[in-house]
């Protein structure tokens, strides 16, 4: 049993950026767990740790958000620092500037980078060419900050990150970093989306890597009742996701047999918690009886993006 509060580190923390979760260990991972519970302990005590004083971050957003603004913004204003939102229709990359000039100039600039985007290589761009933090808000491929957030509520829910997690929808870029987390830490993940919406075959890979060495077993099925079957906690997200308006309606009919309600979640475990990463469309992927229900923990979840981007924060611009 893992005390996270109290976790001793088994190497220095070396990560310069949050590109992927498959890049971290699954101590690294450990660590930025264990600050972000201290740091949610040290807030709700009236505690403001000025970490990063000083530090300016550069907020990146060619996609919008609630929930990724909001909680970097806030977070890193609580840690001491300040930052700066960037649209892409306000800076030069909307014009054509390469990214690699992007990379360069910042890095003069400010002491890190948070980019939500549409294509991982911009992400990983702006770690190659430039001499700073960079952190990945969400791409198309990943969405590894949601993911911390995710581990996090589980472990605060159920003590340890032992069980079954339950994955019920498109394998997209939530489904493939949580892949990636749970093969990572141990924990067991059966993922049930409709044939043809997988997760993406690299990712899985290195999921399935992680998890040989930590024990955890990951199945994919194409049977929803499979997955929440015994699951300790159930997970979904939107059918279509940004960008992916356009079909929704033509998508959504490859998903009949997967929408989380309460004849699914009769099948997992009495204690189950629902999760999902938000914005959520009722009578959709979820009925409103699930994530309005007792067993729901959305809210907890959103709130530890906060925290658990601090940690990430502290850890990478120190």
């Amino acid at each position: 049993m893992i005390d996270l509060l109290s976790y001793k580190p088994q190497k220095e923390f070396s990560q310069k950026h949050l590109l992927r979760l498959s890049d971290y260990t699954p101590d690294e991972i450990l660590q930025v767990l264990s600050l972000a519970l201290k740091l949610k302990k040290q807030l709700q005590e009236g505690l403001r740790p000025p970490l990063l004083s000083g530090k300016i971050l550069a907020m990146i957003f060619t996609k919008s958000s609630t929930r990724t603004r909001v909680s970097f913004e806030a977070g890193i204003y609580q840690l001491g620092g300040t930052a700066q939102f960037l649209s892409g229709s306000d800076i030069q990359l909307g014009r054509g500037e390469p990214i690699s000039d992007t990379a360069k100039v910042l890095s003069r600039m400010v002491d890190g980078i948070m980019i939500r985007t549409f294509k991982q290589s911009d992400v990983e761009d702006l770690a190659k060419y430039g001499t700073i933090p960079v952190i990945n808000g969400l791409t198309d491929l990943l969405h590894p900050c949601q993911i911390l957030a995710d581990l996090m509520t589980y472990y605060e829910y159920k003590g340890s990150f032992s069980g079954k997690l339950a994955f019920i929808g498109d394998g997209n870029n939530v489904a493939n970093s949580l892949l990636v987390g749970c093969g990572k830490l141990g924990l067991d993940m059966t993922l049930a989306c409709p044939k043809g919406f997988e997760p993406d075959a690299e990712v899985l890979a290195a999921a399935r890597q992680a998890a040989a060495q930590s024990g955890a077993k990951l199945v994919i099925t194409h049977d929803a009742r499979e997955a929440a079957e015994g699951a300790d906690a159930v997970y979904t997200d939107v059918w279509a996701s940004m960008g992916q308006e356009s079909g929704a309606q033509d998508k959504y009919k490859h998903f009949t047999g997967f929408q989380v309600n309460e004849k699914l979640t009769s099948l997992c475990k009495k204690d189950y918690i629902f999760m999902h990463c938000l914005p959520a469309h009722r009578g959709e992927e979820v009925s409103a009886s699930v994530i309005d229900g007792p067993n729901s923990v959305v809210f907890d979840e959103a709130e530890n993006r906060l925290h658990a981007q601090k940690a990430v924060m502290a850890l990478l611009m120190k």
